[in-house]
C-alpha cells in the first residue's frame, strides 16, 4: 500500500514551495493566488535508515523504499466550496487521498503577500476547515436524493441514508465528519462519498529558519509539525552527505520530510516491515495490527491467498546476527503462522502455495 496525502492551505503559505522541496520536483511556486491550476503529484521515498542497514548486510541488486504520494492543489480561499478561485475543482483532486495535510503559515516575510492581509495561523485554519465542511455538505446534499431512492428498493441502503443524514446534521453545526463519533458501520456506509472532513488531518507549521524549535500552539488538539519550506528547498539542492552536514549545522537530526512521514504514519496507524535478500531489500507499509497473511498480501494477492507461514526476524536480531543465515543459526528466525501480528521492523520471508 502506498500512502497518499493531499496538501491544502491558503495561497502563499508555502505549499507549493514545500511540495517542490519534499518531492524534489520542479512544481510551480509563485507569489500570487491560484498559481497551481492542475494538481502536482509527487511520489516520495519514505526515509528509513533501517533499510540502508539491511542493504549493507545483504548487498542486494536494488534497494526499494516505501513511498508516499503527495498531491498539491492550488491555494484555497474563503468561498472555495462554492467555486471561488476554482476551489471545487481543486478539492475534487484530493477526495481519494488517505489523509489531508494543511500547511499553515507561521513565517514572516513581507515580500510574500497574505491573502487576508496579515499572518494569523488559527484564523487561516478556521477558513480551511469551513471550506472543507461546506464542500462535504454539498457532497452529501447531492447524494441524498439518490440514497433516498435506493433506500426504498434496498434495505441495505437504509443504513447509508441514515448515516448520511447524521453526518449532514453534524456538518451543518460546524463539525468535521471525523469528530462525529460514527460507528465503524456508519463510516463504511459513507466511504463511497469520500468526505474530506472524514480524513485524518495533519498540520504543518511553515516557520522561519530560526523558529524550528520554537513552541507552537496546538491546532484541533494536535501539535503541528514545524517545517521550514526554505530549509527543505535548500536541502533538496544538496547530495546526501551535504544534506547531513547542513542538518547538523542547523541543529536538526532529520529533515522535515522525515518528520512529516513519521507523523503521518503515526496518525494513520501505519508501520513498516521489510523483505531483504540478494535480489532486493525493500520496505513495505501495513497497518499496525496487521497479521502475517495481510502483510503477505501487500506484496502480492497470491501470497495472502496461499499463505503457509512467515519466516520472521526482528530488525534488531537481523542486524545483530548478520542477516538471515545468522538468525537461522542462532534460533532468531521464527516460524510464524496466520495469527501472527506483524511488528514494526520485522524482516519477513513468506512461504505460500496457490
Amino acid at each position: 500500500m502506498s500512502l497518499s496525502i493531499g496538501i491544502v492551505g491558503l495561497p502563499n503559505v508555502g505549499k507549493s514551495t514545500l511540495f517542490t522541496a519534499l518531492t524534489n520536483k520542479g512544481g510551480l511556486a509563485a507569489n500570487y493566488p491560484f498559481a497551481t491550476i492542475e494538481p502536482n503529484v509527487g511520489m516520495v521515498p519514505v526515509p528509513d535508515a533501517r533499510l540502508d542497514e539491511l542493504a549493507k548486510i545483504d548487498n542486494p541488486v536494488k534497494v526499494v523504499p516505501a513511498t508516499v504520494e503527495f498531491v498539491d492543489i492550488a491555494g484555497l480561499v474563503a468561498g472555495a466550496s462554492q467555486g471561488e478561485g476554482l476551489g471545487n475543482q481543486f478539492l475534487a483532486n484530493i477526495r481519494e487521498t488517505d489523509a489531508i495535510c494543511e500547511v499553515v503559515r507561521f513565517f514572516s516575510d513581507p515580500d510574500v503577500v497574505h491573502v487576508a492581509g496579515k499572518v494569523d495561523a488559527l484564523s487561516d485554519v478556521e477558513t480551511i476547515k469551513t471550506e472543507l465542511i461546506l464542500a462535504d455538505i454539498a457532497t452529501v446534499e447531492k447524494a441524498l436524493p439518490r440514497l433516498e431512492k435506493e433506500a426504498k428498493r434496498d434495505k441495505a441502503a437504509v443504513a447509508q441514508l441514515e448515516a448520511a443524514k447524521k453526518v449532514l446534521a453534524g456538518l451543518n453545526e460546524g463539525h468535521r465528519a471525523r469528530t462525529l463519533d460514527l460507528t465503524e458501520d456508519e463510516q463504511e456506509a459513507l466511504y463511497g462519498l469520500h468526505l474530506l472532513t472524514m480524513k485524518p488531518m495533519l498540520y504543518i507549521a511553515n516557520v522561519d529558519e530560526d523558529q524550528l524549535d520554537a513552541p507552537l500552539p496546538q491546532i484541533d488538539g494536535l501539535t503541528p509539525v514545524p517545517i521550514s519550506a526554505k530549509v527543505e528547498a535548500d536541502l533538496a539542492e544538496l547530495d546526501a552527505a551535504e544534506a547531513a552536514e547542513y542538518l547538523e549545522a542547523m541543529g536538526l537530526s532529520e529533515s522535515g520530510l522525515a518528520r512529516l512521514v513519521r507523523e503521518a504514519y503515526a496518525l494513520l496507524g501505519l508501520q513498516s516491515f521489510f523483505t531483504s535478500g540478494e535480489t532486493e531489500s525493500r520496505a513495505w507499509t501495513v497497518p499496525i495490527g496487521a497479521k502475517a497473511p495481510q502483510a503477505a498480501g501487500v506484496i502480492h494477492s497470491d501470497f495472502e491467498r496461499g499463505f503457509i507461514k512467515a519466516e520472521t526476524a526482528s530488525f534488531e536480531d537481523y542486524v545483530a546476527n548478520g542477516g538471515e543465515k545468522g538468525c537461522r543459526e542462532t534460533g532468531k528466525l521464527r516460524q510464524e503462522g496466520k495469527d501472527y501480528v506483524v511488528q514494526d521492523g520485522d524482516v519477513m520471508h513468506f512461504k505460500f502455495n496457490v
